[in-house]
């Protein structure tokens, strides 16, 4: 390759691995080795460079299908930059999550992006001091990540409940995920916060991202003699679950309980009816996040803060 295009073998290197040489090189230099079919050997690759080509991609639920989705394009992307994803999945539990950020930072990935159950967990200071970090979705504790890519979660959960109260729902159930030993999530504390100050009484309910688990709360919560009119779902997925509830219980949607979930997955669109939603543009999540990840592996950070801004597709499960 050296001899091919006349430049050293350290220029080559850093060539094909973008770094510390101009775009017309680095062209050069993959012309080159397209054409005498050159494929560099990971692992040597790997040794010279102290990189893996691996970014670690930290699901808090994989049972939730737009963190699938999510997931799906996030491989892709890194893909596209020569690097892959190790995926693994939290399954729901923050004592799971951190026990796999740390699997992660042993196996010597080059960088981790992470969806956090548990943004105030003590353990990022430190995962952040070893490796370079991108969170999606909250902000973790302290600051210290090298790249977020953050909600509006205020923005969208007033867009969600003002929308409900507009359709004259006062009593609204709110189903998230959040556990008890994760209090401290954005959304969550925006719900209380802003049904203050519209008005509205909101009883709160855990729900897990699974179909199966997210129906036995929703039904838990509309078998009450004194239900909501409207249930709002901090995942797609949940709402897929009070669906299911209110066939289980002979109600209706809308008539007797409207539905708004919070992440636009494709799926809402086809249901029946479909699903008010809060879109965040999962592409525009997927492309923030990788190229904040890969901007600090290579040692060019730029933009370190990303806030996705929220629409609200407004359909027929708020709209009788």
């Amino acid at each position: 390759m050296a001899q091919a295009t006349g430049l050293s073998p350290a220029a080559v290197s850093y060539a094909l691995r973008g770094i510390q040489t101009s775009e017309e090189t680095q062209e050069r230099v993959r012309a080159a080795a397209e054409e005498l079919g050159y494929e560099a050997h990971p692992i040597a690759r790997a040794l010279a460079s102290g990189r893996t080509g691996m970014v670690g991609l930290l699901c808090g639920s994989l049972e939730d299908y737009w963190q699938q989705s999510l997931a799906v394009g996030i491989g892709r992307a890194l893909l596209a930059r020569d690097r892959y994803a190790l995926l693994v999945d939290a399954g729901g539990d923050p004592e799971r999550e951190r026990a796999l950020a740390r699997r992660l930072r042993d196996q010597r990935v080059d960088g981790i992006i992470v969806q956090p159950l548990d943004p105030a967990a003590d353990l990022w200071a430190d995962l952040c001091d070893a490796l370079p970090v991108v969170s999606i979705g909250d902000a973790l504790r302290g600051g210290h990540a090298q790249g977020e890519v953050v909600f509006d979660n205020r923005r969208g959960v007033t867009l969600a409940l003002e929308h409900l109260l507009d359709r004259g729902h006062r009593h609204i159930g709110v189903l998230t995920p959040t556990r008890a030993s994760t209090p401290d999530r954005p959304a969550d504390v925006h719900v209380h916060a802003e049904a203050e100050r519209l008005g509205l009484r909101v009883d709160v309910e855990v729900a897990p991202q699974s179909l199966a688990g997210a129906t036995a709360a929703a039904r838990a919560l509309l078998d009450r003699a004194d239900r909501p009119s409207a249930v709002f779902c901090f995942s797609d997925v949940i709402a897929y679950g009070v669906y299911a509830a209110t066939r289980d219980l002979g109600l209706a949607v809308p008539g007797d309980v409207a539905v708004c979930g919070y992440d636009a997955h494709p799926m809402s669109a086809l249901l029946t009816p479909p699903l008010t939603t809060v879109d965040w543009d999962i592409d525009g999540i997927v492309h923030a996040a990788v190229r904040l990840v890969v901007d600090v592996i290579d040692g060019k950070p730029r933009r370190r803060r990303v806030v996705r801004e929220p629409s609200l597709r407004s359909r027929a499960s708020t709209v009788g």
